[in-house]
């Protein structure tokens, strides 16, 4: 039985935090694989050092010194260095990565070398193994992450390797040059280290204890989640819950790996758990809800519409055409409302506009804008009935005027559209149907 366990920016941001890791790391002794992030904001007004890291290349690349122009980084891991009592130094590691600025890194490598020093610390701390991700992580000649490879050699290390410190968040391409992931990469690496190393847990440390029913900055001291499927997950990331990068849990899913969401600074807490499969008998009847704004419609009327052979192919072969990407496509009859991202229409909205009326030929076509979307999940809700009437209920006895609605063949989500301005209020009433009144 093993764990990887990765901790993120927050939870290594200082020598204090330091110390918390190693203590969770050590009560624990199937805790072998560690994910660790570059150190994090200590305070409000603080600068993360991956954005220290990213300032250095470019002021290096206006001809800055280097020495100068990594002093605020260098004084960030000899600070924490210090304040451990440690008789180590980064030193050489230093003077490598001047070496490398000078000779022309690249942005991914400047970045990477957050995550690469604290993993060097980290390593020193438990007494580990430090694992530079360049060897076992890998990327193809396009820059897309090469999950074959990567867990076949990444595999073969770890098999050798009982104890180890993976820095998260980047890899390596063919020429061996660094690629990293996109910001919140580390989650992924963590992802990537348990399926390599046939993980039984894949533990995720972060400062909140777990994901909540709802947004805490929109509804007051909401519920906690104790166990959400990868389904659900998927659902209520995809509508901004970021707790977790999205796109972490693949790895482990393919493996039937779960994930345990956990708090640093509050390690008894349970936390979330992200299995598979679950029974849907859960506490409440929905699992999370989760919303985004800044969303338009695009709304064509046309007879006959339905049977119009090829009318959705043009439609959607002009939007692919525009790098505009639909969100949801309700239809009826003679009417399709194609919701998108507004920011795809910025600077194209009017080309798109007569395009669409040109190929499809409407008879009558409207871009509205200003709708946000909820969704409301669940995997007790397929077993329910009655659902969807409670959350238009609970809409209507607001005052809220339902623009759109969608559901899945699977049954796991409601999906509304609404205006902007009620959207607090809706998480609001809808948390308090299904939440508040089953407490």
């Amino acid at each position: 039985m093993s764990k990887v366990v990765k901790f993120g920016g927050s939870s290594l941001a200082d020598a204090k935090q330091f110390k918390k890791v190693a203590d969770i790391i050590n009560a624990d002794p199937e805790r072998v694989y560690v994910v660790p992030s570059a150190p994090g904001k200590r305070f409000k007004d603080d600068t993360k050092v991956t954005d220290l890291l990213y300032q250095c290349y470019e002021r290096v690349l206006t001809g800055e010194d280097f020495a100068k122009a990594f002093a605020p980084v260098r004084e960030r891991y000899d600070g924490i260095i210090k304040d451990l009592g440690l008789s180590f130094d980064l030193n050489e590691d230093y003077v490598k990565i001047g070496k490398d600025f000078r000779s022309g890194a690249t942005r991914d490598y400047a970045a990477s070398r957050g995550e690469y020093l604290n993993g060097k610390i980290l390593a020193h701390v438990l007494g580990y193994e430090f694992v530079d991700a360049a060897n076992g992580i890998f990327f193809d000649s396009k820059g897309e992450f090469d999950a074959d490879i990567t867990n076949a050699c990444l595999g073969a290390i770890l098999e050798k390797t009982p104890k180890a410190v993976i820095p998260g968040f980047y890899g390596a391409l063919p020429d061996g040059s660094i690629k990293t992931f996109s910001r919140g990469g580390s989650d992924f690496t963590g992802s990537v280290v348990a399926k390599a190393a046939g993980a039984s847990l894949y533990e995720n440390w972060t400062d909140v204890s777990g994901f909540l029913v709802a947004d805490p900055r929109i509804v007051k001291n909401p519920a906690g989640i104790e166990v959400i499927t990868y389904s659900e997950l998927r659902e209520l990331s995809y509508m901004g819950a970021g707790v977790l990068h999205e796109d972490a849990i693949f790895p482990v899913r393919s493996a039937n790996i779960p994930i345990n969401i956990k708090n640093t600074n509050a390690p008894e807490d349970k936390g979330t758990l992200i299995v598979p499969t679950a029974d849907s008998n859960t506490k409440y009847l929905v699992t999370g809800i989760a919303g985004k704004k800044d969303f338009s419609v695009i709304s064509i009327e046309k007879d006959r519409m339905n049977s119009e052979s090829g009318f959705m192919r043009r439609l959607l072969q002009v939007l692919e055409n525009h790098s505009v990407f639909p969100e949801h496509m309700p239809t009826g009859i003679d009417t399709i409302s194609v919701v998108v991202n507004s920011k795809e229409l910025d600077g194209q909205r009017d080309k798109l506009a007569q395009r669409l009326k040109d190929v499809v030929r409407p008879d009558h076509f409207e871009i509205i804008d200003g709708l946000a979307l909820i969704a409301v999940v669940g995997r007790g809700m397929k077993s329910k009935k009655g659902t969807a009437t409670r959350v238009f209920a609970a809409l209507s006895h607001a005052d809220i005027n339902i623009r759109m609605i969608d559901q899945g063949s699977s049954e796991l989500n409601i999906i509304v559209g609404i205006d902007e301005k009620d959207f607090d209020k809706a998480i609001r009433v809808i948390y308090d149907m299904f939440i508040l009144s089953e407490q």
